[in-house]
């Protein structure tokens, strides 16, 4: 009874090494470019066809340096490995903002990873099919005015014109006794990419007063 008893417990014992064994042998430390990756052989070996699924694999031909912790030294970006591993984790594609898509394909290429450059590449087609915001253009116009006419102007502003500055460019006339001044008032309107090229330069004459007025 002893020793049917012993031999049990050394059974249960070398049962449960043989456990810790396989648990153990299942993950995978990868060094990318000085980051660490903590995964398993189920996760990088999703693709039959990839560099990380031979990479696992004990008598592949496949050579690859360890450190000193014993992971797998790869030369690649990590920040762009990231979204590759976990497309092998889970299946999707999913990238950060920040990241390029032209990057994520560059990885996938690299680890020969099939159904991810097939969804990159897709990705890529989707973003740049999409209509592009329309370029928006601010026209400025530069206008003269005497200083009894500047709240009456700034009051009528119209049909989007927002005003922007005012330079004061001394007296410029004399009415009785009293010195007016004259104003030049700046003013915006935003357009659209079809702006004509009219609509776009201001005229010879506020040119001038533009550069009277920045000499002020």
């Amino acid at each position: 009874m002893a020793s049917s008893a012993g031999d049990a417990k050394i059974e249960c014992d070398e049962t449960m090494n043989s456990c810790n064994l396989r648990t153990t042998n299942q993950w995978v430390r990868l060094n990318v470019g000085g980051t660490y990756f903590l995964t398993t052989k189920t996760t990088l070996c999703r693709d039959p066809n990839s560099f990380l699924f031979r990479l696992c694999q004990e008598d592949s031909e496949l050579i690859s340096d360890r450190d000193e912790t014993g992971a797998y030294l790869i030369d690649r970006d990590p920040t762009y490995f990231s979204p590759v591993l976990n497309y092998l984790r889970h299946g999707k594609l999913v990238i950060n903002n920040g990241l390029a898509e032209e990057g994520v394909l560059e990885e996938a290429e690299f680890y020969n990873i099939t159904e991810l450059i097939r969804l990159t590449k897709e990705r890529i087609c989707q973003r740049d099919s999409r209509p592009q915001r329309e370029a928006r253009k601010h026209v400025f116009r530069v206008l003269q005015c005497h200083e009894d006419e500047l709240t009456q102007m700034v009051s009528t502003l119209s049909d989007g014109w927002k005003f922007e500055q005012l330079i004061n460019i001394g007296s410029q006339y004399t009415y009785g006794h009293d010195e007016h001044a004259e104003f030049l008032c700046v003013v915006s309107r935003e357009y659209g990419a079809t702006l004509n090229s009219m609509e776009t330069e201001p005229t010879d004459r506020a040119k001038v007063l533009q550069q009277k007025g920045s000499r002020m």
